[in-house]
């Protein structure tokens, strides 16, 4: 197997496990359950912020570690300040060092959208995104039907949360539900975990010209943003780049402040 589906394996046992642990009416009960969810739509949209979505990760099955011992608190809340859009948070533990816990401290210091980036292929992964903070959940186009990914994000919808639906290839484009999802193309392959920008172009005049359109991964300065942006692009979801710096928010600054000088020229 390669490493996407040895992920998908050992999730679709770790979420039967977490099923009989923390069954559904106990998730249901948690206090971020009632409140009504961000939308990372319209944050994109605004013209005071970067369109950048700041990744929180320790490790990735390509690269080993990246950061492990990062504080959750301050790299998430340097984000925000920094002027990040939103935020998307590593809940896999195993292949990527993340948790629940991380995206629940991460709501508890920061108003913004938060993604929950993880595999998901369960409903109950759905609901346990809304008890744990999240406002948008990933739905990874690759490991999932076209059936499933309308189920989901059914149910998603349902539970007030939006769905950032993540494309590879062009034969998953005929995946896109009815149902208004984000479209994130991502530029890393997850089966050989080699990373190309020019997947972002290339997959963009095929999808959906009302969508609202996120890259994701390789983007390493401000020139590939613009460049992305005036192509049709709102978001921008930046991991690895911040968090290989000691400090991953002065990072994300940076980025922002070289954004915001190119544009004033």
């Amino acid at each position: 197997m390669n490493i996407l589906q040895q992920i998908v394996a050992f999730k679709k046992k770790e979420v039967s496990e977490r099923k009989s642990l923390y069954p559904v009416k106990l998730l249901e009960r948690s206090i971020y359950f009632p409140a009504k969810p961000l939308s990372l739509k319209s944050y994109l949209a605004r013209p005071d912020l970067s369109g950048i979505i700041a990744e929180f990760k320790r490790r990735s099955p390509s690269a080993g570690d990246i950061h492990p011992f990062a504080p959750v608190e301050t790299t998430t809340l340097g984000y925000m300040q920094a002027g990040a859009s939103a935020l998307s948070v590593l809940t896999d533990q195993k292949f990527f060092g993340g948790s629940s816990e991380d995206l629940s401290i991460a709501r508890k210091f920061n108003f913004c959208p938060i993604l929950r980036k993880d595999f998901m292929v369960d409903p109950y992964q759905v609901i346990e995104a809304k008890s744990i903070g999240a406002d948008v959940i990933l739905l990874i186009a690759s490991i999932l039907s076209k059936q499933q990914i309308t189920s989901l994000t059914s149910l998603a919808r349902s539970l007030q949360l939006e769905v950032l639906l993540e494309l590879h290839s062009m034969d998953e484009i005929a995946k896109i539900p009815d149902d208004e999802v984000i479209i994130g193309v991502n530029n890393r392959d997850l089966t050989a975990m080699k990373t190309d920008l020019q997947t972002s172009f290339r997959l963009l005049p095929h999808l959906p010209a009302s969508a609202v359109k996120v890259s994701e991964s390789g983007i390493h300065n401000a020139d590939s943003i613009l460049q992305l942006k005036e192509l049709g692009y709102s978001g921008f979801l930046i991991g690895e780049y911040f968090m290989r710096h000691t400090r991953p928010e002065q990072a994300c600054k940076q980025l922002i402040q070289q954004l915001i000088s190119i544009k004033s020229c």
